[in-house]
């Protein structure tokens, strides 16, 4: 499993998270104990004497019996539990409410009218044992609670009347009482006996626990594996044809620390082998849980990728990358909290710990809060798109990717530039693939040899070239004799060609310039290139004797000369119109 998605904000989390100890809560308690200080918790009335703590837990107990299970939480309210681990307290609690009730069932029918009602007073003592006492004291806060020596004597006295009848209108409660509590009752007492550490028959139920976690993750792993492969075989979509056997691997996972979880509360184990165990399993659960969800968006986003691809909008290319990034964000976010729940992480205390950090952690994600909002830049104001070519501070490219850090731009020689997304917030950026139209402007240089009848029929015969090339632009384009230049006569070529995407116009290109390299060639027109020539003249006499043209003539001669070539070419006297396009 990868956490590769917005690696700052993950690593805060997990600093905050793990910067406090797991099972401490001094945070909490301290809070408290100013609480405490300034105005004194008032006692519930439920707990106000003996007699009622006593009522409270044996109502409670008895609407368990009749269907109503929600009622343990009344129970766990009678006991004093401050001295158990608060990760494990309400699993403990909930055992030691039924061996409480197991005891007293198996001691006396409990006289209410017997058990004192004052608030003030000494210890009520219910029964003795051999080892330990049933006891309702009065705690520090005022409330009257079972003692913590009668809490944690609990195990053994249920132990000692194991052997004994119930009292006379208990008999057919015993249906009612847990399995687990039933099943450690009927324990040899050789199995009891604890050889290592823990009883033998606890080593025996762990051994068989995890055992049976471990063959629910193979064989679930095996039927899911066997069931992704035949659905990809069956399914019409090939976005999910290359998926792997193993995406549904994190559940095979998770039933196993569900069956470990269930296995540990079942067994009745110490706190603090119980405290190691279950915040292990809890935590393999939560990251299964948080695998698994990563798995699920990784179907979903296969599936819009492909939805994607089918649409000819790009606006969905980019936002699609994005989704899948945001729900892996989301649910490692839940999963900390998750995390964070069942091991009873006070959350308030955690937010307060980001908030001491805030100012250092807002200098940190200053760069990555301005490269969010360039994201969001992108693609609200539609700058460019996956796939379009673009120029931006100096880096030319096609877009590959758009992410809420940065955007990835390939080079045309194979390249990948990453470049933040802040930078669009004020950048120029040329974008080259929103072009409609592709120009190619340039000239065409003839040799100074070239009549002009030949250059005309030259020009006109590329014009009809634009007009015959199917992906050129019809509406706009310029061939003309532009320039003497000094060794050619330079023909303009101003044309455009309307074509989707770069390869298309380079092809096209292609065939247009050998198609007038072929018109050149029907013609006789011949390209010129820089040359010089060297004119050597040698004189005959003096040169006294040349006839010279007079400047009236010389004049006179260039207009005649010019009014008809006017006269044969445009007409004199002819204005033509603008030029236009059919």
């Amino acid at each position: 499993m990868r956490f590769k998605n917005n690696p700052s904000l993950l690593f805060v989390l997990l600093l905050s998270l793990f910067s406090q100890p797991l099972w401490a809560e001094e945070t909490k308690a301290n809070a408290d104990t100013e609480q405490s200080e300034t105005k004194p918790a008032a006692v519930p009335q439920t707990l106000k004497s003996p007699r009622a703590t006593m009522e409270t837990f044996l109502h409670a107990m008895n609407d368990i019996k009749r269907g109503a299970p929600e009622r343990i939480e009344a129970a766990i309210t009678t006991l004093d539990l401050s001295a158990i681990n608060s990760l494990v307290r309400k699993e403990q609690g909930s055992d030691l409410a039924w061996m409480l009730i197991e005891v007293m069932d198996r001691t006396r029918v409990v006289d209410l009218k017997k058990v004192p009602n004052q608030s003030d007073g000494p210890t009520y003592l219910f029964h003795s044992y051999e080892h330990g006492d049933i006891r309702i004291a009065r705690t520090g806060s005022g409330a009257w609670l079972f003692d913590q020596n009668t809490i944690s004597q609990l195990p053994a006295i249920m132990d000692e009347v194991a052997e004994t009848q119930r009292v006379d209108g208990k008999q057919a409660e015993s249906s009612k009482i847990p399995w687990h509590i039933r099943f450690r009752q009927q324990i040899p007492a050789s199995f009891k006996a604890a050889t290592f550490l823990l009883p033998n028959w606890q080593w025996l139920g762990l051994l068989f626990t995890i055992l049976l976690g471990v063959v629910a993750d193979k064989l679930l792993s095996f039927f899911l594996r066997s069931g992704v492969r035949r659905w990809r075989n069956q399914t019409k979509h090939q976005e999910f044809k290359e998926i792997s056997d193993d995406i549904l691997r994190p559940l095979g996972l998770m039933a196993m620390a569900l069956i470990w979880w269930s296995g540990i509360n079942l067994m009745g184990l110490t706190e603090n082998v119980m405290l190691i165990l279950l915040v292990a399993v809890k935590f393999l659960a939560s990251i299964s849980g948080v695998w698994a969800a990563y798995r699920l968006v990784d179907l979903v986003s296969a599936f819009l990728h492909k939805r994607a691809q089918l649409t000819e909008n790009k606006l969905d290319d980019a936002l699609v990358p994005l989704i899948p990034r945001t729900l892996k964000i989301f649910v490692t976010v839940i999963g900390f909290v998750f995390i964070a729940d069942n091991l009873n992480v006070d959350i308030s205390s955690l937010l307060a710990g980001l908030g001491l950090g805030g100012l250092a952690f807002a200098l940190a994600a200053k760069d990555m809060v301005q490269n969010l909002f360039g994201s969001i830049t992108v693609l609200m104001d539609r700058t460019f798109s996956v796939g379009d070519w673009i120029i931006v501070d100096g880096v030319e490219g096609s877009v590959e990717r758009i992410g809420f850090r940065s955007t990835r731009i390939r080079t045309f020689y194979n390249s990948v530039v990453t470049v933040p997304n802040s930078k669009f917030i004020t950048a120029t950026v040329d974008n080259m693939g929103e072009r409609r139209y592709r120009r190619l402007s340039c000239k065409l240089s003839l040799t100074y040899d070239t009549p002009p009848d030949r250059i005309e029929a030259f020009c006109e015969g590329v014009r009809e070239l634009v007009r015959q090339h199917p992906y050129m632009r019809k509406d706009y384009y310029h061939v003309y004799l532009n320039e003497f230049a000094a060794s050619s006569l330079d023909v303009l070529l101003y044309v455009f060609w309307e074509t989707p995407e770069w390869n298309t116009e380079l092809r096209e290109r292609h065939r247009f310039m050998l198609d007038i390299l072929r018109l050149a060639q029907g013609l006789e027109v011949e390209f010129a290139f820089p040359t010089q020539t060297l004119y050597m003249k040698q004189e005959e006499g003096d040169g006294s004797a040349a006839d010279e043209m007079s400047q009236t003539k010389a004049q006179q001669l260039g207009q005649s000369l010019a009014q008809q070539i006017v006269a044969d070419t445009t007409g004199t006297g002819v204005k033509p119109p603008p030029v236009t396009f059919p």
